[in-house]
């Protein structure tokens, strides 16, 4: 089969050129042209933001193309190292194979793949600062009506896929490997999702199969100040678990949720005590981690972890 013309992806930014542009948009808009690009802000962090501004022809505007895009990818010295490479394409598979079929709140996409020689994955997406989005900020901990409305957000999208036969083999969904599985070589590297405030948004994803309470842990923990969380969790997982039925899913019983709710608070501590700065500011690991720390003693992580050891 041969490659797809805009192999390969670049990994630096000379290679981001109209002609690649040209060919990479043409995926989804395939009559589209990039006339002329330019770099207008560049972010460095686990992954790469790239804000361009793209000469359009008509075609490409036609098409809905935007003249202000982001283009994520790693372009960083770890963007090689062992793991990342696998968040690359776990990012890819959100935008270009999940999210198409099971709607989710994300940015629009005009481009995703993965190149598996360069270990490059690139997605290229609606720059929301130009839809006026509000993003959250570690340092902004957010209210229990902001975390309610994405608990049901994320209840909606699980359900979609919740037991299904198309995750077991033969399945549509087969391919994407459990989400500790995939986890597995990162665990000496760390990523960030962040999310969109307003009507709720996500735009981080590892597409992967696994236990929807790891999500809903991850978010919780993290997301609410230290003095909030013990007095809100529980009806946060309420919630979470009301929109499951609403949408057609048995949820577990409110007791064994938070039990894994317990348990899946080490996913989180483990992202935030070993993230390093380079990936994400001081600010943000430290707020993070002091969070999660707090959750866990709060739900004895000891004795939860030894039960099920035992």
């Amino acid at each position: 089969m041969p490659k797809p013309s805009y192999f390969p992806l670049p990994i630096s930014l000379e290679e981001i050129t109209p002609a690649w542009l040209s060919a990479a948009v043409r995926q989804r808009a395939p009559h589209a042209t990039v006339r002329g690009v330019e770099i207008v802000e560049f972010i460095r962090s686990t992954s790469t933001k790239i804000r361009l501004r793209l000469d359009l022809d008509e075609a490409a505007k036609r098409a809905g193309i935007p003249e202000l895009v982001i283009l994520k990818g790693g372009f960083e010295a770890h963007s090689r190292n062992v793991g990342m490479a696998n968040m690359h394409e776990r990012e890819v598979r959100g935008y270009r194979d999940v999210f198409p079929v099971m709607p989710l709140p994300t940015p629009a996409c005009y481009f995703a793949d993965y190149d598996p020689e360069r270990q490059q994955g690139i997605i290229i997406m609606e720059d929301l600062k130009a839809r006026g989005v509000t993003f959250c900020h570690a340092t902004q901990p957010q209210t229990f009506e902001q975390v309610a409305r994405r608990m049901q957000a994320l209840a909606r999208f699980h359900a979609r896929s919740w037991a299904s036969p198309e995750l077991h083999p033969g399945g549509k969904w087969a391919y994407l490997d459990e989400f500790l599985t995939v986890m597995r070589p990162f665990f000496n590297f760390t990523t960030q999702p962040e999310n969109w405030d307003g009507s709720p948004g996500f735009f981080d994803t590892l597409a992967s199969r696994g236990p929807g309470m790891l999500e809903v842990s991850y978010h919780i923990s993290a997301a609410i100040d230290l003095a909030d969380r013990p007095r809100w969790e529980g009806a946060l997982v309420q919630v979470y678990l009301d929109e499951l039925a609403r949408s057609g899913v048995e949820p577990p019983a409110f007791d064994e949720a938070m039990r894994q709710y317990g348990v899946l608070l080490l996913y989180g501590y483990f992202i935030w005590i070993t993230t390093e700065s380079h990936y994400q500011t001081e600010s943000v690991n430290t707020a993070n981690a002091a969070r999660v720390s707090a959750a866990m003693i709060d739900h004895d992580i000891d004795g939860l972890l030894n039960a099920v050891a035992n």
